[in-house]
Formats: C-alpha cells, structure tokens, sequence
C-alpha cells in the first residue's frame, strides 16, 4: 500500500474538533474514529528518539537560523544609528520570519523590542518595527494557547504511564530508564515486606539488564551476522523475563500485595524489549504476534489487578471527601475500560445500595481492604502495641487518605494498557505502507520547526488506516 503521511508538530483542526465532538478517541499513541476504529493519526513524543529539524539545506534549523537575534541585532542596529536603508533591512528580515511559518516558531518579541531600544531610530520606524512584533507576539501567543488547548482534548497528562506513546520511541535507552524506576519503587516496598518476614528476589533484573546491553551491543555492530547473534541471544534473556515475571505477577495476586502493579509493568517491558529486538530486525509480522500474546496475558492480569483495587465496594470512591478528585464521569471510564457498553447511569445504578450500605456501615469494606491499598503492618498501634483490627480509626484514617493515589494508579495502569495495545498499530502500519522500521523512526516534520512548549509529532496517513484489529 502506498499513502502520503503527513508529520507535522500541529494538531489539524479537524482532528481536533473530532475529539472534542467524540467523533475520534485517542487510545494510547493513537487517534482513531469512534465508529469503525480506523487510525488516524500516531503521536509520537518529539526529542525521545528522534533527529533534530533540518531546513531543505541540511542544517539545524532553530529560532537563532531565523529570528533576528540579539547578537545580530547587536552588531546590525542595536547600538548604531539606524538609517532608513537599516529599517529596510530590519523589515525584509521581519518578513523573511513571517514568512516562515508563524504557528511553528516560538519567539521572545520583547527581546528584540529591548535590542532595539538602544538604537536612534525613526518614530515611524519604530512604530511599523512595533507593530509588527506585536502582531508576531499575539500570534504566537495563541500558538501556545492551542498548543495547552490541544493538550487538554488529548488529555494526555491525565494519567502517567511508564510506557511512551509509541513503540518508535521506546528504545532500549528508555526500557532501561523505565525498568530501573520499578526497581527502586519494589525496593522501597522492601521495607514493608521485611515486616511481615517477606522477600523480593530482585535478582531478576539484573538479568533483564542483561539483555537490554546484549540488544544494545547488537544494534551498533556492522557485520550482519554479528547483529543478528547478539539480538538473538538478547531476546532469550528477555523470554526468559516474560515467563519469569509472569509466575512473580500471579504469585502476587494471592497475597493481593503492592508489588502487583510494579511486576505488570516489567512484563509490559519484557515484551516491548523483545519486540523492539524482531522490529530491529525487520522482523514485523514476529513483533506483531508477540504484541498480540503479551496483550491477551496482560489485560487478563489487569483485569483481576482492577477488580482488587475497585475493592468490595467501590462506591468508596464517590466518597463526599473525595470531591474535586474522583468523580462519577472518572469511576465510569474504569468501568468502561472493562466492558465498552457501560456509562454514567449504570455505573451509578450498579452503586446506589452500595453508596448507602457505606453510609451505614463501612467496617465490613474495610475488613476487606486488600494489602495492595494498605497493609496493616503498616499502621503504627501506639504505645502499647496490640492487635491491628481494621476498626482502629487510624487504619480507617490511612484507607481513605490512599483512595485518590489507588485512584490514580488505576488510571495509570490502563493508559499504560492502551498504549501497550496501540503499539501493534505503528507494526502494522509499517507494514501496510511498505516501508522499514527504520524509515518509520525517522519521519519527522521536513520544514517545520518545532513551537515551543510542543512535545509531540502527529503522524497523519492521507487516509484512515483499518488497523482495529490492534486495538
């Protein structure tokens, strides 16, 4: 199949509008249509994995390349007497920055307002020099407003997630950046566990490191053989991750213990790393069915870890002290996560006896509560000591003061979800235009450059791509 892309660092209005009117979701790296799921647009984190903008001559392409900056300003007018061929000059250097597209520069007009301030110059200079950057600066001042505005219907920085938004920007760099923040995370878990005479065997990662400098070493070898060995012998060890941290994760489920999340997560690792392995390889259709089996095997686990932290009764969540963090719109996207059919009044019908029955008596829900929420080790009893019960305020106090953070982590683990499942899409795509990985990690706007404050790249095929089979 051969498609036009479009890579600009803008988000189209008319994909805007559709996410704002529920025309298109964004699931994950993805932005697809509501009705039929076809993809129509990937986002991809700009600076992650990717080269700088270079002009159609080949050399960086920045603000300095472009804006009059203080330097030149310096040495073309700032401290001279400013002629009228100088103002001409200073104009035709204004256009040439107007020309270059406005909604893709970021630029400090008080800044130049400030350089020229020290030169002698024509009222009427300054004022159409004036004028002008003021007009620059109201435009661009509402390219930063879009860019926040744009932000917020992609609702992106909603939930964090270990993953990025796109497999092209999880490289064996980031993997590693990702898996030693578990790690430091179990080991502060550690603390706790060690009350309860509990280990964590962190041996483990030490081995999946392993891998990630075997796959690291692979990819910078010339020879194609030596590649190919190496990435071999890489993928093994992250295999062996995936089986190992599989039996860990339902291990955890029994005990319903706070290293649950932390053991998905470095599954989810595991897979990506073997799958970028197969993609460096040019190995689409194996990283695609690897994606595919890591996916069934973690949403079963997310499934189970989100029925744990929902808890017995989770019309804990909609409690009065809550309001301004959990709502009814935020519990229904849980639950629309498990099954698509549900919204807002079933939710709340499926709850109505449960918000009561917490009303009257909440110590049997708190009886429940699972060590993932908080443990009662955990809880100092006092002076005296004594037997922990669920009933002592202090416990009660502990629970509800966790809720908004389980909250979060909920949220957390299913963006993570989406975006792990969304990934398939970038293998298909590849695959479905024609061309390598390699070339995919590549795309980036030709002649844009990038506004400030943008952190994205939106992909855009000249027409929906039906990948729904991905997600």
């Amino acid at each position: 199949m051969s498609l036009a892309l479009t890579v600009t660092f803008a988000l189209a209005d008319w994909i805007a509008k559709g996410l704002a009117d529920g025309t298109f979701e964004r699931v994950g790296g993805v932005i697809r249509e509501v009705g039929n799921k076809q993809v129509v647009t990937w986002l991809r984190e700009y600076g992650l994995n990717s080269s700088p903008v270079l002009t159609p001559s080949g050399s960086p392409q920045n603000l300095l390349n472009l804006v009059v900056s203080g330097a030149n300003l310096l040495t073309s007018g700032a401290n001279t007497a400013v002629t009228t061929q100088g103002f001409a000059d200073v104009n035709q250097r204004l256009g040439g920055v107007e020309q270059a597209s406005l909604g893709n520069i970021a630029l400090s007009g008080a800044g130049l307002v400030a350089s020229v301030a020290n030169a002698a110059i024509s009222g009427k200079g300054l004022a159409d020099v004036n004028g002008r950057l003021g007009s620059m600066e109201t435009q661009i001042g509402e390219i930063g407003q879009n860019i926040l505005r744009n932000q917020g219907i992609l609702q992106i920085t909603t939930a964090a997630s270990v993953l990025n938004l796109g497999v092209s920007v999880m490289g064996f760099a980031v993997i590693a950046q990702r898996l030693q923040e578990i790690e430091q995370q179990l080991k502060q878990a550690q603390e706790l566990l060690n009350k309860i005479n509990r280990k964590i065997d962190l041996s483990f990662y030490a081995n999946f490191h392993a891998g990630i400098e075997l796959a690291i070493n692979a990819f910078t070898m010339t020879k194609p053989e030596n590649r190919r060995s190496s990435a071999l012998q890489a993928i093994n060890r992250f295999l062996e991750a995936e089986h190992i941290y599989k039996d860990l994760t339902v291990n955890e489920f029994s005990q319903k213990s706070q290293m649950i999340d932390k053991y998905i997560l470095t599954l989810c690792l595991a897979y990506i790393a073997e799958a970028r392995c197969h993609l460096e390889l040019e190995e689409h259709e194996t990283a695609i069915r690897r994606f595919q089996e890591g996916s069934k095997f973690i949403r079963l686990l997310l499934n189970k870890y989100i029925e744990i932290m929902l808890t017995s009764n989770p019309a804990a969540y909609l409690h009065p002290q809550f309001k301004g963090q959990i709502d009814l719109r935020k519990l229904t996207k849980i639950y629309q996560w498990i099954d698509p059919n549900f919204n807002e009044n079933t939710v709340f019908e499926m709850h109505r006896e449960n918000i009561l029955k917490l009303a009257q008596n909440h110590d049997e829900w708190l009886s429940s509560l699972p060590s993932a929420i908080v443990d009662r080790s955990e809880i100092k009893w006092g002076l005296f000591g004594g037997n922990p019960t669920p009933l002592t305020g202090r416990f009660e106090k502990e629970a509800y003061k966790r809720l908004p953070q389980v909250f979060e982590v909920m949220e957390s683990m299913i963006e993570t979800n989406h975006r792990f499942e969304s990934y398939q899409t970038e293998i298909q795509a590849v695959s479905q235009l024609g061309i390598s990985f390699h070339d995919w990690l590549k795309l980036t706007p030709s002649t844009e450059i990038k506004p400030d404050g943008a952190e994205l790249m939106y992909i855009i095929p000249s027409q929906p791509l039906n990948l729904q089979s991905a997600i």
